[in-house]
């Protein structure tokens, strides 16, 4: 397994992270167990859960496997957990203000049986509470030893600048990662988000990165999803994000050249995705979900799989995400650009003498 630094920290993670979004709810604890065993014998030592994951049960069941096994071994895995949503009701059960993160954080250390975090993600904007109250209970909590790192996740580009921007000037605990969605059939996050990341050195964390399987080449175009799947279980946790995937004909030609790389070179649909991924700008470490060992082995086949430069160009280029108008259209990223040669793609706008075509400005 490779290392890389997790965002500007001391803290060094390897390249694939473990998701335990199912354990509880998907996987049985013994389930959970050994897919944790294989994933840290593997050289795996970053493990991501979140308060509200099978209700609460995700945590405790990582907070038992920690209890359970030898302190030697625990001690080489980074644990990041998250806080924002709840698993209880009332107006100020969910969000990121002070009592609420408060309540929060103590209730993920109880689930998980420890004292402390190493990266306690914010799982999602507030609107309701100014930056400036949680960025202060962030810092407060570091300088507590309850966190060691701040993350941030599912932010837009600009939220994500404001909280680094404000942090920054307060002189509180700097963001350090950002756990966003991100796949081969997800890129949006690549016209604001991921450059921000990038001028900030935050590191990414992508999530679905097998964008809810279709990139495990399981599904064909116009079938039903199969048993087993989370798109062909009775009740899968993100609809909504299977359905986003299974409709444009762009989406199944980029499945498709992931196919045909995976049949070349001898690795599965899901390798090929997750070797891709991993080796995107600012990209530390993409979290796969692994219900069973048999999805942790296929997953780690990719741990040490680098694409060669005309594999990785084919898969950007049958993925590319096509933005619609303004401000990610042509005429919006053409105000954007700037050459060393001094080259302006915007001049002359218009001749001189002429009307101006419709839509520009």
């Amino acid at each position: 397994m490779e290392y890389r630094q997790l965002g500007r920290s001391g803290t060094v993670v390897s390249r694939f992270a473990l998701g335990s979004m199912y354990f509880g709810s998907e996987s049985t604890e013994e389930e959970a167990f050994a897919v944790m065993d294989a994933y840290v014998e593997a050289g795996g030592n970053l493990i991501d859960t979140a308060n509200v994951y099978a209700g609460g049960q995700s945590e405790a069941i990582v907070g038992r496997w920690f209890a359970a096994r030898p302190q030697e071994l625990t001690e080489r895995v980074v644990l990041a957990t998250k806080g924002r949503h709840s698993t209880h009701k009332g107006p100020n059960a969910p969000g990121l203000s002070r009592p609420g993160l408060h309540r929060l954080l103590d209730e993920s250390l109880r689930n998980l049986g420890r004292d402390r975090v190493d990266l306690y993600q914010l799982h999602s904007w507030d609107p309701l509470t100014p930056v400036e109250e949680t960025l202060r209970f962030l810092d407060d909590a570091v300088r507590a030893g309850k966190i060691h790192y701040v993350g941030l996740s599912n932010f837009t580009g600009w939220q994500l600048q404001l909280f680094v921007s404000t942090a920054r000037a307060m002189g509180l605990a700097l963001p350090i990662t950002l756990q966003q969605q991100y796949s081969v059939l997800s890129r949006e996050s690549e016209w604001e988000v991921i450059p921000a990341a990038l001028h900030n050195g935050v590191g990414l964390l992508p999530w679905s990165p097998l964008a809810g399987g279709f990139l495990t080449g399981k599904y064909a175009r116009g079938g039903k999803a199969s048993q087993g799947t989370r798109a062909g279980s009775e009740k899968p946790l993100y609809q909504w994000t299977s359905a986003e995937y299974a409709d444009t004909r762009q989406n199944w030609a980029a499945i498709d050249v992931v196919k045909q790389i995976a049949e070349q070179i001898g690795k599965t649909p899901s390798q090929v995705a997750l070797a891709w991924l991993a080796d995107r700008p600012s990209v530390v470490a993409p979290i796969f979900g692994a219900r069973s060992l048999a999805q942790l082995h296929d997953n780690l086949g990719a741990a040490d799989l680098h694409l060669d430069a005309g594999h990785a160009a084919a898969i950007d280029t049958a993925s590319r995400p096509k933005p619609g108008g303004y401000p990610y259209g042509v005429f919006g990223t053409a105000q954007r650009t700037r050459t060393l040669d001094g080259q302006d793609a915007l001049t002359p706008i218009v001749a001189v003498g002429s009307p101006a075509p419709l839509g520009t400005r």
